[in-house]
């Protein structure tokens, strides 16, 4: 009987408990769109390459467009202590 009793707690607690997912920045786009959802949620969506595909995405929804944190950008090179700059003299 104990074990009948443990047995049915166990699945119970099994059955309340819920997976957890986690908020992904996509490294690969450079712009995210962020949604805010019936509740107070909100969402990311880190699939457009460019800001004009995102905002063509967000019109008419509770939405704004932002840069991706997690883009990898372009850092400048240190040489002899100064900045180089790419651009010609």
């Amino acid at each position: 009987m104990r074990m009948l009793r443990w047995l049915f707690l166990g699945s119970a607690a099994i059955l309340v408990i819920t997976s957890a997912t986690a908020q992904t920045y996509d490294p690969r786009h450079p712009v995210c769109l962020q949604k805010w959802e019936w509740g107070g949620s909100t969402y990311f969506e880190c699939a457009y390459t460019s800001w004009d595909q995102c905002r063509a995405a967000a019109i008419g929804l509770a939405a704004m467009c932002l840069e991706n944190p997690y883009w990898p950008r372009a850092q400048p090179r240190l040489s002899g202590g100064r900045l180089r700059s790419s651009a010609p003299y």
